[in-house]
């Protein structure tokens, strides 16, 4: 029996307008062929004497497609609104930042982003920013519509200025900084407690870890680790 919002009802009371048109296509040729009548085809398929699938009522029909209908929209309402949305956006970071916008917001990934870049007072800084805590904290509109640049801040996970020395670390709600003579740096997600290592000489990032170098005019250096979590929200 499946459940009236698993995705297999979903798709039974969805593919069909009518209940007249599921009963449809659950007879057969033969059924036809044999009955000589249509309606008594259908009337056979409602009683379960015939049909290919699962016996449903009438009522329960129109009740699972209510419920499939309410369940469609509401998953439309909670699809979470992206800063990047209706912008033509070329700048080879702003791009990966828009590919994964939707995926960080819901939780299915998490990124860290490595840059290193100067400041306004042309001092080099580097640091690693969790993409997916600084979109909940900040309104990205003005970044995606290039009306300002992305850059660390002493609140990432960390931050370094290669003029004064000043040197900042923070866990965040997604990552936890862990500080490795052997390894180096190292970051924890605390969705499903994986390592994400950030040494460009390791063999491996890390269990759904990817690395990836992106090249840009409007920065020094720019990586993106991303980390496919296991956890839905």
């Amino acid at each position: 029996m499946m459940e009236e919002d698993s995705p297999a009802a979903v798709d039974v009371v969805m593919k069909y307008a009518t209940y007249e048109e599921f009963l449809d296509s659950q007879v057969t040729r033969l059924d036809l062929s044999y009955l000589e009548d249509e309606e008594l085809a259908r009337q056979l398929v409602e009683l379960g004497y015939r049909g290919s699938g699962e016996v449903i009522k009438r009522e329960e029909f129109y009740s699972r497609k209510a419920a499939a209908e309410q369940l469609l929209l509401s998953r439309r309402i909670q699809a979470p609104k992206l800063a990047s949305a209706n912008k033509e956006i070329t700048e080879p970071l702003l791009r990966e930042l828009a590919d994964t916008e939707e995926a960080n917001r819901t939780g299915k990934m998490t990124t860290i982003i490595f840059i290193r870049d100067r400041n306004s007072r042309q001092q080099e800084i580097s640091g690693y920013i969790d993409y997916a805590h600084r979109l909940k904290s900040e309104d990205f509109e003005v970044y995606f519509a290039g009306k300002k640049k992305l850059l660390p801040k002493p609140s990432d996970l960390s931050y370094y200025n290669w003029e004064n020395q000043t040197c900042c670390s923070n866990n965040t709600p997604n990552f936890q900084l862990i500080t490795n003579h052997l390894e180096g740096l190292l970051f924890k997600s605390k969705r499903d407690r994986k390592i994400i290592v950030v040494d460009p000489k390791a063999q491996s990032y890390g269990d759904n870890t990817t690395r990836k170098e992106i090249k840009s005019d409007k920065y020094i250096q720019v990586i993106a680790y991303r980390h496919s979590t296991r956890r839905k929200t």
